[in-house]
Protein backbone atom coordinates (compact mmCIF):
# COMPACT_ATOMS: atom_id res chain seq x y z
CA UNK A 1 0.00 0.00 0.00
CA UNK A 2 1.19 3.43 -1.16
CA UNK A 3 2.18 5.77 2.39
CA UNK A 4 1.51 9.49 1.71
CA UNK A 5 5.09 10.26 1.81
CA UNK A 6 5.87 8.10 -0.88
CA UNK A 7 2.32 9.59 -2.74
CA UNK A 8 3.77 13.31 -2.44
CA UNK A 9 7.69 12.17 -3.65
CA UNK A 10 6.21 11.11 -6.89
CA UNK A 11 4.11 14.22 -7.69
CA UNK A 12 6.95 15.95 -9.65
CA UNK A 13 5.88 19.80 -11.06
CA UNK A 14 6.95 21.41 -13.85
CA UNK A 15 6.52 25.35 -13.83
CA UNK A 16 7.12 27.48 -17.01
CA UNK A 17 6.59 31.19 -16.71
CA UNK A 18 6.88 34.00 -19.82
CA UNK A 19 8.98 32.06 -21.55
CA UNK A 20 10.01 33.41 -25.12
CA UNK A 21 12.10 32.76 -27.91
CA UNK A 22 12.56 35.12 -31.17
CA UNK A 23 14.56 33.72 -34.16
CA UNK A 24 17.01 35.76 -36.31
CA UNK A 25 14.48 35.99 -39.08
CA UNK A 26 11.75 37.55 -36.55
CA UNK A 27 9.94 34.74 -36.06
CA UNK A 28 8.22 34.82 -32.90
CA UNK A 29 8.37 31.12 -32.02
CA UNK A 30 7.05 31.46 -28.16
CA UNK A 31 5.48 34.63 -26.94
CA UNK A 32 5.33 34.76 -22.94
CA UNK A 33 4.25 31.13 -22.26
CA UNK A 34 3.02 30.28 -18.99
CA UNK A 35 2.22 26.41 -18.13
CA UNK A 36 2.22 24.63 -14.41
CA UNK A 37 2.45 20.76 -15.10
CA UNK A 38 1.80 18.05 -12.48
CA UNK A 39 3.02 14.11 -12.42
CA UNK A 40 0.95 12.20 -15.19
CA UNK A 41 0.07 12.54 -19.25
CA UNK A 42 -0.06 16.63 -20.41
CA UNK A 43 -0.60 16.87 -24.06
CA UNK A 44 0.55 19.74 -25.83
CA UNK A 45 -1.54 20.46 -29.11
CA UNK A 46 -0.52 22.65 -32.02
CA UNK A 47 -0.28 22.52 -35.77
CA UNK A 48 3.44 22.05 -37.24
CA UNK A 49 5.13 25.74 -36.85
CA UNK A 50 3.13 26.03 -33.65
CA UNK A 51 6.23 26.40 -31.47
CA UNK A 52 6.03 23.40 -30.01
CA UNK A 53 9.55 21.72 -31.13
CA UNK A 54 10.96 24.84 -30.14
CA UNK A 55 9.56 24.38 -26.42
CA UNK A 56 10.46 20.91 -26.28
CA UNK A 57 13.95 21.71 -27.34
CA UNK A 58 14.48 24.25 -24.15
CA UNK A 59 12.91 22.17 -22.01
CA UNK A 60 15.12 19.44 -22.81
CA UNK A 61 17.74 21.87 -22.42
CA UNK A 62 19.33 21.64 -26.10
CA UNK A 63 17.99 25.29 -27.04
CA UNK A 64 18.24 28.17 -25.52
CA UNK A 65 14.94 30.73 -24.21
CA UNK A 66 15.19 34.51 -24.35
CA UNK A 67 13.44 35.07 -21.53
CA UNK A 68 11.45 33.88 -19.11
CA UNK A 69 11.42 31.08 -15.88
CA UNK A 70 11.27 27.32 -16.38
CA UNK A 71 11.75 25.23 -13.16
CA UNK A 72 11.84 20.93 -12.89
CA UNK A 73 10.74 21.09 -9.30
CA UNK A 74 13.55 22.65 -7.57
CA UNK A 75 15.65 22.49 -10.33
CA UNK A 76 16.27 25.74 -12.70
CA UNK A 77 16.21 24.80 -16.01
CA UNK A 78 17.68 27.28 -17.71
CA UNK A 79 20.50 27.75 -15.57
CA UNK A 80 21.44 24.48 -14.25
CA UNK A 81 21.41 22.23 -17.23
CA UNK A 82 22.98 19.32 -15.91
CA UNK A 83 21.04 18.75 -12.90
CA UNK A 84 17.69 18.72 -15.53
CA UNK A 85 19.31 16.10 -17.52
CA UNK A 86 20.08 13.78 -14.95
CA UNK A 87 16.27 13.50 -14.35
CA UNK A 88 15.49 13.66 -18.05
CA UNK A 89 14.23 11.18 -21.05
CA UNK A 90 13.87 12.71 -24.60
CA UNK A 91 12.28 11.65 -27.45
CA UNK A 92 12.79 13.91 -30.55
CA UNK A 93 10.60 13.64 -33.23
CA UNK A 94 13.52 12.72 -35.19
CA UNK A 95 16.61 10.81 -33.63
CA UNK A 96 19.46 8.86 -35.37
CA UNK A 97 19.78 5.01 -35.09
CA UNK A 98 23.04 2.91 -35.83
CA UNK A 99 21.13 0.93 -38.57
CA UNK A 100 23.61 -2.07 -38.09
CA UNK A 101 23.99 -2.39 -34.37
CA UNK A 102 21.14 -4.83 -32.56
CA UNK A 103 18.90 -3.24 -30.32
CA UNK A 104 20.84 -4.92 -27.07
CA UNK A 105 24.51 -3.73 -28.53
CA UNK A 106 22.88 -0.25 -28.96
CA UNK A 107 21.02 0.56 -25.66
CA UNK A 108 24.11 -1.36 -23.56
CA UNK A 109 26.34 1.30 -25.53
CA UNK A 110 23.89 4.63 -24.66
CA UNK A 111 23.62 3.41 -21.24
CA UNK A 112 27.85 3.68 -21.77
CA UNK A 113 27.59 7.18 -22.45
CA UNK A 114 25.11 7.97 -20.02
CA UNK A 115 27.44 6.88 -17.09
CA UNK A 116 26.36 3.53 -16.03
CA UNK A 117 29.60 1.53 -16.43
CA UNK A 118 29.13 -1.41 -14.05
CA UNK A 119 28.61 -4.42 -16.17
CA UNK A 120 25.79 -5.99 -14.55
CA UNK A 121 23.86 -3.02 -13.59
CA UNK A 122 24.09 -2.18 -16.99
CA UNK A 123 22.84 -5.97 -18.47
CA UNK A 124 20.08 -5.82 -15.71
CA UNK A 125 19.06 -2.81 -16.75
CA UNK A 126 19.14 -2.77 -20.86
CA UNK A 127 17.22 -6.19 -20.12
CA UNK A 128 14.83 -4.71 -18.11
CA UNK A 129 14.43 -1.91 -20.46
CA UNK A 130 13.96 -4.14 -23.47
CA UNK A 131 10.91 -5.82 -21.92
CA UNK A 132 9.09 -2.94 -20.71
CA UNK A 133 9.41 -1.93 -24.37
CA UNK A 134 8.16 -4.92 -26.03
CA UNK A 135 11.38 -5.46 -27.66
CA UNK A 136 13.21 -8.16 -25.98
CA UNK A 137 12.23 -10.76 -28.79
CA UNK A 138 14.08 -9.08 -30.98
CA UNK A 139 17.27 -7.66 -28.84
CA UNK A 140 19.42 -9.57 -31.11
CA UNK A 141 18.17 -7.69 -34.18
CA UNK A 142 19.54 -4.96 -36.19
CA UNK A 143 17.67 -1.72 -35.55
CA UNK A 144 18.17 -0.95 -39.41
CA UNK A 145 15.38 -3.38 -39.97
CA UNK A 146 13.35 -2.31 -37.16
CA UNK A 147 9.33 -1.19 -37.95
CA UNK A 148 8.54 2.81 -37.08
CA UNK A 149 6.76 1.59 -34.03
CA UNK A 150 9.36 -0.43 -32.83
CA UNK A 151 11.92 2.32 -33.49
CA UNK A 152 9.89 4.69 -31.11
CA UNK A 153 9.68 2.36 -28.59
CA UNK A 154 13.15 1.80 -28.83
CA UNK A 155 13.29 5.29 -28.56
CA UNK A 156 11.67 5.60 -25.20
CA UNK A 157 14.14 2.62 -23.96
CA UNK A 158 16.78 5.30 -24.19
CA UNK A 159 14.97 7.88 -22.96
CA UNK A 160 14.20 5.81 -19.76
CA UNK A 161 18.18 4.54 -19.45
CA UNK A 162 18.50 7.17 -16.51
CA UNK A 163 14.97 6.45 -14.57
CA UNK A 164 13.95 10.36 -15.66
CA UNK A 165 10.73 12.02 -13.55
CA UNK A 166 10.42 14.22 -16.58
CA UNK A 167 9.96 12.70 -20.21
CA UNK A 168 9.30 14.65 -23.06
CA UNK A 169 7.73 12.83 -26.70
CA UNK A 170 7.53 15.21 -29.66
CA UNK A 171 5.34 14.19 -32.14
CA UNK A 172 6.13 10.34 -31.42
CA UNK A 173 3.27 8.38 -33.10
CA UNK A 174 3.25 10.13 -36.85
CA UNK A 175 3.42 7.44 -39.15
CA UNK A 176 2.75 4.43 -37.21
CA UNK A 177 0.02 1.78 -37.86
CA UNK A 178 -3.18 1.20 -35.10
CA UNK A 179 -1.37 -1.26 -33.13
CA UNK A 180 2.25 0.30 -32.76
CA UNK A 181 0.04 3.33 -32.28
CA UNK A 182 -1.70 1.30 -29.29
CA UNK A 183 1.23 -0.18 -28.37
CA UNK A 184 2.81 2.98 -27.64
CA UNK A 185 0.31 4.35 -25.63
CA UNK A 186 0.04 1.85 -23.34
CA UNK A 187 3.62 2.52 -22.65
CA UNK A 188 3.38 6.31 -22.62
CA UNK A 189 0.30 6.31 -19.99
CA UNK A 190 2.32 3.36 -17.40
CA UNK A 191 5.13 6.31 -17.80
CA UNK A 192 2.62 9.16 -16.44
CA UNK A 193 1.81 7.27 -13.46
CA UNK A 194 5.06 8.42 -12.01
CA UNK A 195 7.07 11.03 -14.60
CA UNK A 196 5.88 13.63 -15.91
CA UNK A 197 5.45 12.72 -19.33
CA UNK A 198 5.07 15.78 -22.37
CA UNK A 199 3.31 14.30 -25.17
CA UNK A 200 3.72 17.07 -28.41
CA UNK A 201 1.70 16.62 -30.89
CA UNK A 202 -0.55 18.00 -33.94
CA UNK A 203 -2.82 14.48 -33.53
CA UNK A 204 -6.04 14.84 -31.51
CA UNK A 205 -6.56 11.26 -31.12
CA UNK A 206 -3.18 10.94 -29.08
CA UNK A 207 -4.36 13.92 -26.67
CA UNK A 208 -7.88 12.09 -26.33
CA UNK A 209 -6.73 8.83 -25.75
CA UNK A 210 -3.56 9.71 -23.41
CA UNK A 211 -4.00 12.64 -21.32
CA UNK A 212 -5.57 14.10 -18.17
CA UNK A 213 -4.69 17.40 -18.66
CA UNK A 214 -3.46 19.97 -22.01
CA UNK A 215 -3.04 22.70 -23.79
CA UNK A 216 -3.31 24.79 -27.58
CA UNK A 217 -0.10 26.23 -28.70
CA UNK A 218 -0.20 28.02 -31.76
CA UNK A 219 1.72 30.67 -33.62
CA UNK A 220 4.08 30.88 -30.05
CA UNK A 221 1.13 31.30 -27.66
CA UNK A 222 -1.00 29.41 -25.17
CA UNK A 223 -4.91 29.50 -26.58
CA UNK A 224 -5.90 27.26 -24.15
CA UNK A 225 -5.12 24.80 -20.95
CA UNK A 226 -7.54 23.17 -19.57
CA UNK A 227 -8.34 18.83 -18.88
CA UNK A 228 -9.70 17.44 -22.17
CA UNK A 229 -13.09 16.80 -20.74
CA UNK A 230 -13.23 20.62 -19.03
CA UNK A 231 -12.34 22.15 -22.52
CA UNK A 232 -15.08 20.49 -24.54
CA UNK A 233 -17.94 21.09 -22.43
CA UNK A 234 -16.74 24.69 -22.88
CA UNK A 235 -17.87 24.19 -26.52
CA UNK A 236 -21.56 22.13 -25.26
CA UNK A 237 -24.28 24.09 -27.38
CA UNK A 238 -21.90 25.51 -30.11
CA UNK A 239 -21.43 23.24 -32.41
CA UNK A 240 -23.33 22.47 -35.56
CA UNK A 241 -23.06 20.24 -38.07
CA UNK A 242 -24.05 19.86 -41.92
CA UNK A 243 -23.53 18.08 -45.39
CA UNK A 244 -23.34 20.51 -48.36
CA UNK A 245 -22.25 20.64 -51.38
CA UNK A 246 -18.59 21.75 -52.52
CA UNK A 247 -19.92 25.26 -53.50
CA UNK A 248 -21.87 26.16 -50.18
CA UNK A 249 -18.44 25.78 -48.11
CA UNK A 250 -17.00 28.89 -49.34
CA UNK A 251 -20.30 30.81 -49.04
CA UNK A 252 -20.78 29.69 -45.09
CA UNK A 253 -16.65 30.83 -44.57
CA UNK A 254 -18.17 34.41 -45.42
CA UNK A 255 -20.95 34.33 -42.58
CA UNK A 256 -20.21 31.80 -40.09
CA UNK A 257 -17.26 30.46 -38.01
CA UNK A 258 -16.25 26.95 -40.24
CA UNK A 259 -14.19 25.64 -37.82
CA UNK A 260 -13.82 21.94 -39.73
CA UNK A 261 -14.10 20.50 -42.72
CA UNK A 262 -13.90 16.63 -43.97
CA UNK A 263 -15.51 14.71 -46.68
CA UNK A 264 -17.76 12.54 -45.27
CA UNK A 265 -19.46 10.44 -48.09
CA UNK A 266 -18.64 12.04 -51.22
CA UNK A 267 -19.56 15.45 -49.70
CA UNK A 268 -18.29 18.04 -47.13
CA UNK A 269 -19.36 17.68 -43.59
CA UNK A 270 -18.56 21.33 -41.87
CA UNK A 271 -18.55 21.91 -38.24
CA UNK A 272 -19.91 25.87 -37.36
CA UNK A 273 -19.12 27.63 -34.17
CA UNK A 274 -22.04 29.35 -33.65
CA UNK A 275 -24.38 30.20 -29.97
CA UNK A 276 -27.36 29.27 -32.27
CA UNK A 277 -28.72 27.69 -35.85
CA UNK A 278 -26.49 28.88 -37.94
CA UNK A 279 -29.43 28.47 -41.15
CA UNK A 280 -32.01 25.39 -41.86
CA UNK A 281 -30.45 22.07 -42.13
CA UNK A 282 -27.59 22.47 -39.76
CA UNK A 283 -28.22 20.09 -36.64
CA UNK A 284 -26.37 21.10 -32.94
CA UNK A 285 -24.08 17.70 -32.27
CA UNK A 286 -21.96 16.84 -29.34
CA UNK A 287 -18.39 18.33 -29.43
CA UNK A 288 -15.57 16.63 -28.66
CA UNK A 289 -11.54 17.46 -28.53
CA UNK A 290 -11.30 17.87 -32.55
CA UNK A 291 -13.96 20.75 -32.03
CA UNK A 292 -11.75 22.06 -29.44
CA UNK A 293 -8.92 22.00 -31.10
CA UNK A 294 -10.17 23.15 -34.50
CA UNK A 295 -11.73 25.96 -32.81
CA UNK A 296 -8.76 27.73 -31.14
CA UNK A 297 -6.82 27.05 -34.15
CA UNK A 298 -8.79 29.24 -36.35
CA UNK A 299 -9.74 31.43 -34.06
CA UNK A 300 -13.82 31.05 -33.03
CA UNK A 301 -12.94 31.19 -29.15
CA UNK A 302 -10.46 33.46 -29.25
CA UNK A 303 -10.22 34.41 -25.75
CA UNK A 304 -7.65 31.90 -23.80
CA UNK A 305 -9.87 29.20 -21.27
CA UNK A 306 -7.84 28.27 -18.15
CA UNK A 307 -9.99 26.21 -16.82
Amino acid sequence: MTNASETTSSQHQLKISKLSKTYANGTKALQQVDLHISTGMFGLLGPNGAGKSTFMRILATLQEADSGAAYFNDINILKDKHALRNQLGYLPQEFGLYPKVSAENLLNHLAILKGILHKKTRQQLVASLLQKTNLYDVRKKKVGGFSGGMKQRFGIAQALITNPNLIIVDEPTAGLDPAERNRFYNLLAELGEQAIVILSTHIVEDVKELCTDMAVLNKGQILLKASPAKAIQTLEGKIWEKHVNKAEVAELKTHFQVISEKMFAGKPLVHVYSDSQPTTGFRLVEPDLEDVYFSKIFGATATPALV
